[in-house]
């Protein structure tokens, strides 16, 4: 494993972290296998994104007797309402669900807490507030339940505000292939570096589609009335992301999300592979534009009236596009809530960090499956 300084942290952390998100709803002992060989394999960075009981539980269990050995982030801000992801900026409720992490985790503390998911300067601002977010993220540093602070944003803006404000540690941010071109994202590492920030590069993976196999669709938008979009031919490896992301100034620790050890063995593999493999050069150039508009399957759209898990529907309806197979519609017919619960209020749009039209999304995925 290597090791790069976590900004002004003065922590040292390993380049490849662990991203949990898909490790939610998986039973205990894959939760707990992967995190042994994680951090065996000399992994010190865990992001607990989720307020769910069983997924903290599995955590707990996992770390119990390892949790010296890691670098944890808990998230404030990230709840949950009947089961399903919820983002709130009620300091009462970001309390207690942070406290109730580290009872679950069995810890007193957490190395970085990370304002949540942000994607206006309005949240941003608001959170700022006396006794808002930021107010509440300082009484733990203070009272030792937290080391450091951080914030997870998707917005240039949001993020350069945020680091100038000098009240953060740590900045989480996406970077991957398909946000190459993002405007202002160069200079907003660049300002990282200057101030010293502890940058950790989520969704490396854009969500997995630069992993999918086949001509992959990465991103459309709207001009003029005419939609365009981008297609990549080429057969991207998890080692040329992360071998891409760890390639960009400042960036301290990749984040890739994995649901088993085969997907662990396989972000780890960037760690020994030979320079042909980990080289990107060969595919940089089909991302020479940034495009916005295409579901990540983040589900920080939910929590949706309808009860919709629209991440997962959006990943059917995605991967139907290349031809809908059995197993396919099995996987779709076994959802709880199909899309055409859908009441079209548009609040998922409203939350989208990515400008996806989940309105659409959902017609089009009714048009695939259930007509």
């Amino acid at each position: 494993m290597e090791f790069r300084r976590l900004g002004k942290t003065g922590l040292d952390v390993s380049v490849i972290g662990l991203g949990t998100e898909y490790l939610n709803g998986q039973p205990r002992d894959t939760v707990a296998s992967v995190v042994h060989e994680a951090i065996e394999g000399g992994v010190n960075y865990i992001d607990l994104v989720f307020a769910f009981p069983e997924y903290r539980d599995n955590f707990g269990a996992a770390l119990q007797g390892r949790r010296e050995r890691v670098i944890l982030t808990g998230h404030l801000g990230s709840t949950e309402k009947d089961g399903q992801y919820c983002k709130t900026r009620s300091v009462k409720k970001s309390e207690t669900f942070f406290l109730d992490l580290l009872s679950r985790l069995g810890t007193d503390y957490v190395d970085i807490v990370l304002l949540h998911n942000f994607n206006t300067v309005k949240d941003y601002d608001r959170v700022m507030l006396p006794r808002g977010l930021m107010d509440l993220a300082c009484r733990f540093q203070q009272e030792g339940k937290a080391r450091f602070i951080g914030i997870s944003a998707h917005n240039i803006a949001v993020a350069s505000k945020a680091i100038e404000s000098g009240q953060i540690d740590v900045l989480m941010f996406p970077i991957n292939l398909a946000g190459n071109a993002m405007p202002g994202r160069r200079e907003l590492l660049s300002l990282c570096a200057r101030q010293g920030l502890g940058l950790v590069a989520m969704k490396p993976f854009a969500g997995g589609k630069l992993l999918q196999k086949g001509t992959i669709r990465i991103a459309k938008y709207q001009a003029g009335g005419e939609v365009f979009k981008t297609k990549i031919t080429s057969k991207i490896s998890p080692v040329q992301c992360l071998s891409y992301v760890l390639a960009q100034g400042g960036v301290s620790v990749a984040l890739p999300g994995v649901k088993d050890t085969a997907e662990l063995a396989a972000a780890l593999h960037t760690l020994e592979a030979p320079d042909a493999e980990r080289d990107f050069s060969a595919i940089i150039t089909d991302f020479g534009k940034y495009l916005e508009g295409e579901c990540v399957y983040c589900n920080h759209c939910l929590p949706c009236p309808a009860a919709i898990d629209i991440g997962q529907i959006n990943r059917l309806g995605d991967a139907a596009q290349r031809g809908i197979f059995e197993e396919l519609r099995m996987t779709y017919d076994a959802l709880p809530v199909k899309a055409s619960a859908c009441t079209e209020c548009g609040v998922c749009t409203e939350r989208c960090p990515f400008g996806v039209d989940v309105i659409a999304k959902m017609r089009q995925v009714v048009e695939l499956f259930e007509c």
